[in-house]
């Protein structure tokens, strides 16, 4: 494999992981559902100008419409979700909930693709998903359930729009101009949520929001929209997709050393315990996935 695709894949995963952070610091300063086209806005600016520097198309003539409105699903909907949850929860939970997104993909893929799953995976991942009731469960703490609802809902959208995408990306002759006009949709679903939410009385408009606030929230956005999404690219041009979708592993492994870092987060020995079944049975999927050569599905974040 190239090593210059590695790193940018690895980088990717990187992104991913540190902007949840950063959106925890973000989000307690922002209402959720503004906090979402606020970085939309901030994604799409460095992506239209990256793409105009690589002199990419902005439209992808011979794209089917379904791709483009997928955005409303994914990025709309499910961080809409996504974000609404990490008022609730700790960047540390989230990025481990979000490790489910594989494993959904998975079992789709097997239900709706009619892909082969075999039992040992389909094993794994029950193990893996005791390891992520070990590490959102809480005695007594009802309070992060309806986070943990929340992100689990957003992943599920993801992993949704990751199984009907892969089905119409056949259409694309690029991928750039669809994850553009994608944003584009999720900005637009975005900001008819804020007006809604603000209709009926609900609070969207952000009151003495720090310089670090802004910032948190422009840079997740820049982050997670528009880096990750152009490194993953880079790295996916010179990979095979199978083998691109174990960056989405690491996600977790970066994201919970950025809530260490950043926010001071901690786990408990009962959550380090969980995090750690998370990480090695998903990487063992994976091994099991390339060793039967089948393509995991890959998301555009």
């Amino acid at each position: 494999m190239p090593r210059r695709a590695i790193l940018s894949l690895i980088l990717a995963a990187a992104a991913w992981g540190i902007a949840t952070a950063v959106s925890k610091r973000a989000v307690a300063e922002i209402p959720p559902l503004t906090l979402l086209p606020i970085q939309l806005a901030a994604s799409l600016v460095v992506l239209v100008l990256l793409m105009r520097w690589r002199r990419e198309p902005f439209r992808d003539t011979m794209a089917s419409p379904i791709l483009g409105r997928l955005g409303v699903l994914n990025p709309g909907l499910a961080y809409a979700l996504g974000l609404l949850g990490l008022v609730h929860i700790s960047a540390s939970v989230s990025v481990l909930l979000w490790a489910a997104e594989p494993l959904m993909i998975l079992l789709l893929a097997g239900w709706l693709l009619h892909e082969r799953v075999t039992p040992q995976v389909v094993v794994m991942s029950l193990i893996a998903a005791a390891g992520m009731a070990l590490v959102v469960y809480a005695p007594g703490g009802s309070g992060q359930l309806p986070g943990v609802a929340l992100t689990l809902a957003g992943v599920a959208c993801c992993a949704i729009y990751t199984v009907v995408a892969r089905r119409w990306l056949g259409t694309a002759e690029g991928t750039a101009a669809v994850v553009a006009t994608q944003q584009l949709y999720a900005l637009a679903f975005a900001l008819v949520v804020v007006v809604a939410v603000w209709l009926v009385g609900g609070a969207v408009r952000p009151e003495n929001v720090s310089v670090a606030g802004w910032l948190s929230a422009l840079t997740s956005g820049v982050l997670y929209y528009g880096v990750a999404f152009w490194l993953y690219l880079s790295g996916l041009r010179l990979v095979p997709a199978s083998f691109a979708a174990a960056s989405f592993y690491l996600i977790p492994v970066f994201g919970l050393a950025a809530a260490f870092l950043l926010l001071g987060e901690r786990l408990n020995p009962q959550q380090w315990l969980g995090a750690g079944v998370v990480i090695v049975v998903v990487f063992a999927i994976l091994r099991a996935a390339g060793g039967a050569a089948q393509a995991e599905p890959a998301r555009i974040a």
